[in-house]
């Protein structure tokens, strides 16, 4: 019997569940999810912060602008019409240093641009949201529609409803290897043919596309962020989610201290690359191709100044004290005794164009008569996903 679907999903992470989940609202009959790993959220989409980024950061009229902020408010809908986890406190953007001030100007611009909820406030305000944070420059950014939530709770949601409706299935353990032919692609499992492929394969979304013909001119750089936590009877310290000015430069937004929804407060990550695309911990996660992913990280700091600044200023914040000197710039009470490890670790599938060394800042997509591919779909990602998918339907109806 033919294996034949009218959509072929490649990865079950929040893009691949959402864009699943509007192709059903779309009447789509017969929807196959393929993931390698056995069970969900083993990647980016279970290991993130859980934060739901308010749309603030983001170039006006980038893809990443048009999708945060109704994805936020869509996200916080599904959470409440489940029962899920969500924190809604908001979040402050503390300056540590004078250039700040200039961006955090910037930060207010793009957010009045797409149509954010925005506020600069002076020190006292910044007082009366977050007692403990830095007000040495007397003035934040108030993100007031930041919110919190759990993402392996979203996820799982997602996946029932789907299963639910009858028109999707998931299939655990099985990789997408490349084309098979006209519409069928070859797996661990055996043939697929589908009408539509949608590759959302997350950190090897980019080998799915090669394998494909479609965008070898990109590469995906897996980045590493590490966290600590709060002691418990330090926790109160933080109310929300206190974030520095990011470098708009550069796609990560710095070390920040988040409550989560089971009130543990994470701080981190920290950013370096990692040498492997699961390569979480140790020597786990090492392949053959993290010689070549080595490579491009000395590349990258040769032909692009602004990574090589990341990088320096990353190396730094590894040193004994650096991370401590970020963190006390955020929330100065907090000591060394105050910090201590988390099991939280993930990776950001970094996107890079190979002829110029160039970050890509946006989320990609390619798409011919039979396929779209979703490259750099990277935070925020999560935030976006229930917008963005609606998007990527309409590229495939």
């Amino acid at each position: 019997m033919r294996d034949v679907w009218d959509v072929c999903i490649v990865g079950a992470g929040i893009v691949g569940l959402t864009v699943a989940r509007a192709l059903v609202r779309r009447g789509v009959q017969r929807i196959l999810i393929l993931e390698k790993e056995a069970a969900l959220g083993r990647h980016a989409s279970g290991r993130n912060s859980g934060i739901l980024h308010a749309g603030i950061y983001y170039e006006p009229g980038s893809l990443k602008a048009r999708f945060c902020i109704e994805g936020n408010r869509r996200l916080r809908a599904f959470c409440q019409e489940y029962g899920l986890p969500l924190r809604e406190t908001g979040k402050v953007l503390v300056p540590t240093r004078p250039a700040d001030l200039a961006t955090l100007q910037e930060i207010k611009r793009r957010a009045d641009a797409n149509g954010a909820r925005a506020e600069l406030v002076d020190g006292r305000a910044l007082a009366d949201i977050e007692p403990y944070a830095s007000t040495r420059y007397d003035t934040a950014l108030f993100v007031a529609d930041t919110a919190v939530v759990d993402p392996q709770a979203i996820l799982r949601a997602l996946a029932d409803e789907l299963t639910r409706s009858g028109h999707v299935e998931i299939r655990y353990g099985t990789a997408a290897l490349g084309p098979a032919g006209p519409r069928q692609v070859r797996t661990s499992a055996g043939i697929i043919s589908y009408g539509w492929l949608v590759n959302a394969a997350g950190a090897y979304a980019d080998r799915v596309a090669h394998a494909f013909g479609v965008g070898r001119e990109y590469t995906i750089l897996p980045l590493r962020g590490a966290y600590r936590r709060l002691r418990p009877d330090r926790s109160y310290l933080v109310r929300g989610n206190i974030f520095p000015v990011p470098d708009l430069g550069f796609p990560y937004l710095g070390v920040h201290l988040t409550r989560g929804v089971d009130d543990v407060v994470h701080v981190g990550p920290t950013a370096g690359p990692a040498l492997g695309r699961a390569h979480y911990r140790g020597w786990t996660g090492l392949t053959p191709e993290s010689l070549k992913i080595l490579h491009t990280v000395l590349r990258l700091a040769v032909l692009n100044p602004t990574f090589r600044q990341f990088a320096l200023r990353e190396a730094w914040r590894h040193r004994p004290g650096g991370f401590l000197r970020a963190v006390r710039d955020l929330v100065p009470a907090i000591q060394a005794g105050d910090l201590v490890r988390a099991e939280r670790v993930g990776i950001r599938a970094q996107l890079v164009h190979r002829p110029t060394g160039r970050l890509v800042m946006d989320f990609l997509v390619f798409r011919d008569e039979a396929a779209i591919h979703v490259l750099n779909a990277v935070s925020p990602a999560f935030t976006a996903s229930m917008a963005f998918a609606e998007y990527l339907a309409d590229g495939l109806m």
